[in-house]
């Protein structure tokens, strides 16, 4: 069994409460879930309207499927049109 964990930092400009930076979280972690089946949650900055810390775990048995659906998803939030990505940090074990 192989794990793969992916931390990503948003900042959402346009966010003025955090019921706003909620709406935007929901939506990014329902994507992800559906899309990639992963596990997808809020792990930080929680009160923070304009900074959403994400985290995500998966499971497989091949280091280089993970690496690659990690690689996608990473690419996936870069192109968000509300969220801004700022960082990430990927570990495979």
């Amino acid at each position: 069994m192989i794990v793969g964990t992916l931390r990503v930092r948003l900042l959402l400009r346009e966010a003025r409460t955090l019921n706003d930076k909620r709406q935007v979280v929901k939506s990014i972690k329902d994507r992800l879930r559906n899309h990639f089946n992963v596990s997808v949650a809020e792990v930080d900055e929680l009160d923070n309207r304009q900074v959403a810390v994400l985290g995500v775990a998966m499971v497989s048995n091949e280091s280089h499927h993970l690496k690659t659906a990690l690689g996608q998803m990473v690419e996936a939030l870069r192109s968000h049109p509300v969220a801004e990505f700022f960082d990430h940090e990927m570990e495979v074990y």
